[in-house]
């Protein structure tokens, strides 16, 4: 290509860029059919939005996705709760909390932080307050934060480890509560609101969906628990046990006690107790003190693809009966191993979790209607449900104060009926508190330890206890177990 060429070519390229650069030019300049014109703002000057034609005209909450009604109603019935236990924070750290002596308020009168805390939900007008079992265990002490911030202490008219649930009161009148719902109507992908005091951060709102019904997580480690959770996903963290779970109407559905985690926050799932054992257990502790627990007798299992095919059962549903206890009601009734419980009450169990819910409903002396089937053909029988002494008497809390030993520096009770069967124990005492004495000088012994021997001699009362310490002058073999069942044995030399 010679030189004369290359310059035409160049040359047309060139002009070529030039005329369409000017047809853009005036493209952009004009206005265009149907289009607004460009406008430049300049750097200094203020554009001017109308907000009012960007927003809807009106909202519409799709039907069932609206919570505001639920989280309104709720919100005032849901408390924070606080406990304290003495000596436990000097106990836990005994040179001091050398932030509070930088504050001055090391030994300060009065002062002394919280041991722990929770949610609770006010079931009455006047002042009853339904909580986890394991926000108030071992407290000494128990504060009371309303959602309009006024504080009140509290007292605890009675537990049930076997549900963890505790009714505590507070000296007030006229205030907002929770109403129930029906736990057994609670459907699976159902909405719900969770409502309680995560971090210490009062009055919080969760949502989610109910995941599962009637869910075992085997976290009440004692021989008659009874769980039968609602799991959902509506984020729950620590401080949250104790708290509501509603309906979108505001009822309450159940009572958020634990949550699936490995870290110790809210990872994905959330369990509740469901309401119809709230009701049950507050109805019987009010009326009785303890709770009056019912038992079918019968050792169960799940009914599954493998029994199926070993048992040859036709229909894979309810609740295989393994064994029938003697002098149970099971087997008054006429009961038998290999029978299949298939609904109680009407109501469909398909788990031995689902069961034990709809026993724990009633009390000894109740006669409740038992569906089974039995060679794959379906019965009904009435079962009169007895209690684990095997009777249909109804028991009453005994009189049972604290009595402080301060040889060994340890407040202790006795262990009461619902306790000895949450525990499956006969006698014990109870260690409520630990203050400066030979087992907190020698000893790694922590509160709730339940004391069965010392020396080898059973403990069931304190003069029990007195007797050995008065006949023992030099060492002392102090046996017994934590709640969870953890046995432990200690040495104090005196």
């Amino acid at each position: 290509m010679n030189f004369s060429r290359f310059l035409l070519i160049f040359l047309a390229f060139l002009s070529a860029s030039v005329i369409g650069g000017w047809i853009a030019f005036e493209l952009l300049r004009q206005d265009l059919p149907g289009q607004s014109s460009v406008q430049i703002i300049r750097e200094n000057s203020t554009p001017v939005y109308n907000y009012d034609s960007l927003a809807p005209k009106s909202i519409t909450i799709p039907e069932g996705l609206d919570f505001i009604f639920a989280a309104e109603r709720v919100t005032p019935t849901v408390v924070h709760i606080r406990t304290y236990q003495e000596d436990l924070y000097r106990r836990n750290n005994r040179l001091g909390n050398l932030f509070d002596r930088w504050m001055g308020r090391e030994g300060e009168e009065g002062y002394r932080p919280p041991t722990g805390s929770g949610s609770g939900v006010i079931i009455s007008s006047d002042g009853f307050i339904v909580t986890n079992y394991h926000v108030v265990e071992s407290s000494d002490e128990i504060e009371v934060i309303l959602d309009d911030k006024r504080e009140f202490p509290a007292k605890i008219i009675g537990t049930d480890p076997t549900t963890d649930l505790a009714l505590i009161k507070i000296q007030s009148e006229n205030l907002p509560f929770v109403k129930y719902g029906n736990s057994d109507n609670v459907r699976i992908g159902e909405w719900v609101l969770a409502v309680g005091n995560p971090f210490d951060l009062t009055s919080t709102v969760t949502a989610g969906i109910v995941s599962a019904k009637g869910r075992n997580i085997n976290i009440l480690r004692n021989n008659l628990a009874i769980e039968s959770f609602i799991q959902t996903d509506a984020a729950v963290n620590p401080g949250n046990s104790g708290g509501a779970l509603v309906n979108l109407k505001g009822e309450l559905i159940g009572v958020n006690t634990a949550i699936a985690t490995r870290t110790g926050s809210f990872a994905g799932y959330s369990f509740a107790v469901p309401v119809s054992l709230v009701q049950k257990v507050t109805e019987d502790l009010l009326e009785y003190g303890e709770v009056q627990r019912a038992l079918l007798g019968v050792i169960i299992r799940d009914v599954d693809a493998s029994l199926a095919e070993t048992k040859g059962i036709d229909v894979i549903k309810g609740v295989y009966i393994e064994e029938v206890s003697a002098n149970s009601a099971a087997l008054d009734a006429g009961l038998q191993k290999g029978d299949i419980i298939i609904a109680i009450e009407g109501a469909a169990v398909n788990s031995p979790a689902e069961l034990q819910e709809q026993v724990a409903k009633f009390r000894p002396g109740d006669e409740i209607a038992v569906d089974y089937s039995r060679n794959n053909s379906n019965f009904s029988v009435a079962v009169k449900l007895k209690n684990t002494a095997g009777n249909t008497a109804l028991v009453r809390r005994e009189n049972n104060e604290i009595i402080n030993i301060d040889d060994l520096g340890i407040s202790i009770q006795k262990l009461d009926a619902g306790e000895r069967l949450a525990y499956n124990l006969d006698y014990g005492l109870k260690v409520l508190r630990l203050f400066e004495g030979l087992i907190l000088d020698q000893t790694n012994m922590e509160e709730s330890f339940i004391i069965t021997e010392i020396n080898g001699e059973e403990i069931s009362t304190p003069e029990d206890l007195n007797s050995v310490l008065e006949s023992s002058t030099s060492r002392l073999i102090i046996e017994g177990q934590y709640p969870s069942g953890r046995q432990k044995r200690f040495q104090v030399r005196r």
